[in-house]
């Protein structure tokens, strides 16, 4: 446990957003994406901060590897792919829904006790495959299966009841929301269902920074250290082939990264340097140049990062500009 008394919820309030990205055309900035940036030094300390870092907002599914963890504390026994795939917003390609099934399999149970919502697959290219097959919109599916999967499996394992597993004053939900706590060092702001329908905890965006630092940083063994190792190197399993959090984490060593709609993304090295970003306006093609600008500020060597440093943009099928993280961040590349 890293702190007996988390410090008091972030207030909630409008969120004090600071440019963080431009869209760039020949020269000419067309477009501003609005958000916030964190980026702490392997002591903890804030080094860099832009926006607002202490307003409350939701983590989306970046928040999954805490739950991951708080899953591991209560007892469950996921390692490998397996453990990955708890703390995943998978593509819903057929290794995801094989190891979901697996999580379940070892718990005695079967996709009708998810819980979760009915969906196609997240993956482009796979959702456009199940469409073309007349397949229909599956538990299984839905990219936070294999999270669902693991809490079921947890539940059954303390003797916690199964059908409201998602309920937030269940006690699976409540020793979530203890170490969502630990691990952000502070309390929850306020408590909301997620798309997938399971509870979504309120934090800070440095709060979440801290937790990601903690989870990358642990002592092995721990079940910190676990989540963190299942996720690096089983990438594919998180996330799917051709995502960006999957790339970025084989293309910087040691790199613990995990991606969240509305422009979540939170990453961390395993000396505790961390990041974490906010888009204001969700849109995903600010959140991987400002994530990798973040992880220069941070200290990543830029050459590593030059594939993320912002979508082009053609005009007449040439190149004539991009998404350009703000000259405050450093970015790793430049456009016209």
């Amino acid at each position: 446990m890293y702190s007996s008394s988390p410090a008091d919820a972030p207030v909630v309030r409008e969120p004090l957003h600071a440019p963080v990205a431009h869209l760039i055309r020949d020269g000419v900035v067309e477009g501003i994406h609005y958000g916030s940036v964190v980026v702490l030094g392997a002591d903890g300390e804030v080094q860099f901060q832009l926006g607002d870092i202490e307003a409350a907002f939701y983590p989306r599914s970046a928040l999954k590897p805490v739950q991951a963890v708080a899953m591991l504390r209560a007892g469950l026994p996921l390692d490998g792919d397996l453990l990955s795939l708890a703390a995943a917003s998978h593509s819903g390609e057929e290794r995801h829904l094989a190891g979901a099934r697996r999580i379940l399999g070892l718990a005695g149970l079967t996709e009708d006790d998810l819980r979760n919502v009915p969906d196609m697959p997240y993956g482009p290219a796979v959702r456009d495959t199940w469409i073309r097959d007349g397949r229909q919109p599956s538990r299984l599916a839905q990219n936070c299966s294999g999270k669902h999967a693991a809490m079921l499996w947890t539940a059954k394992l303390n003797g916690w009841s199964l059908d409201d597993y998602l309920d937030p004053a269940h006690p699976l939900q409540q020793a979530i929301a203890e170490i969502v706590e630990d691990l952000t060092g502070q309390r929850i702001a306020r408590t909301t269902v997620d798309g997938c329908g399971a509870p979504l905890f309120s934090v800070s965006l440095h709060g979440l920074a801290r937790a990601v630092s903690r989870i990358a940083a642990a002592a092995p063994g721990t079940p910190e250290a676990k989540v963190a190792d299942a996720m690096r190197e089983h990438a594919e399993m998180a996330s799917g082939a051709g995502r960006d959090v999957a790339a970025l984490m084989r293309a910087v060593p040691g790199l613990l990264a995990k991606d969240g709609f509305e422009g979540v993304e939170a990453a961390a090295l395993p000396d505790g340097r961390a990041v974490a970003v906010k888009i204001a306006d969700g849109a995903n093609r600010a959140r991987i140049p400002v994530a990798a600008a973040a992880l220069a500020r941070a200290g990543v060597e830029p050459g590593l990062l030059t594939e993320f440093a912002g979508e082009r943009l053609l005009g007449g099928g040439r190149p004539v500009g991009c998404v350009r993280p703000v000259r405050s961040l450093e970015p790793v590349a430049a456009c016209a």
